[in-house]
């Protein structure tokens, strides 16, 4: 992986500690609208952090391939690439 793997593990933390403290919630019955409030705070750090590992991708993989003139390389990185932004419309 090409991002900044501190600073990917450091909000992977976060995001851990968000779900813990959701768990915790779950646990306590807390109202339903907080618990949905942190779950959705949850999911867009994710959201976030996504696009820096996709973003480290295309610069780093994907700008390889292109720079190796290996058709083929570069051919499965755009499929790749392609598939993932299809999984992110659903």
């Amino acid at each position: 992986m090409r991002a900044d793997h501190d600073a990917v593990k450091k909000q992977l933390s976060i995001a851990r500690g968000q779900l813990e403290g959701i768990a915790k919630m779950v646990d306590e019955d807390a109202y339903c609208i907080d618990v949905s409030n942190q779950l959705m705070a949850t999911i867009a750090l994710l959201k976030r952090l996504n696009i820096k590992v996709l973003s480290a991708h295309l610069e780093g993989c994907v700008s390889e391939a292109a720079k190796s003139q290996d058709d083929a390389l570069l051919q499965e990185k755009i499929i790749e690439v392609e598939q993932m932004l299809k999984r992110l419309s659903d």
